[in-house]
């Protein structure tokens, strides 16, 4: 590889904001806010959603019965245009 043209891999933090978790991992993304995690100084990026509240990832994700829908729809409208 040639040297000098990488960006700095480095420790960070990463913040959901909606559930207030942390995420340690590493990356090259920059940031002047810092926090202290385990111990250790590390900069912080505050994310809105991350899998510690998606929907998704929790649990408490929404099934549409689109089924019922198309039911009820036929129904009201089984005799649109009869005479």
């Amino acid at each position: 590889m040639k040297t000098d043209i990488h960006p700095d891999y480095r420790p960070i933090v990463f913040r959901d904001l909606g559930s207030g978790e942390l995420f340690l991992t590493r990356s090259t993304v920059t940031s002047d806010k810092t926090v202290e995690f385990e111990g250790t100084e590390y900069p912080v990026i505050d994310v809105e959603i991350s899998s510690a509240s998606h929907p998704f990832y929790t649990g408490k994700q929404r099934i549409m019965d689109s089924a019922g829908r198309v039911e009820k729809f036929n129904q009201r409208f089984k005799n649109f245009g009869t005479k």
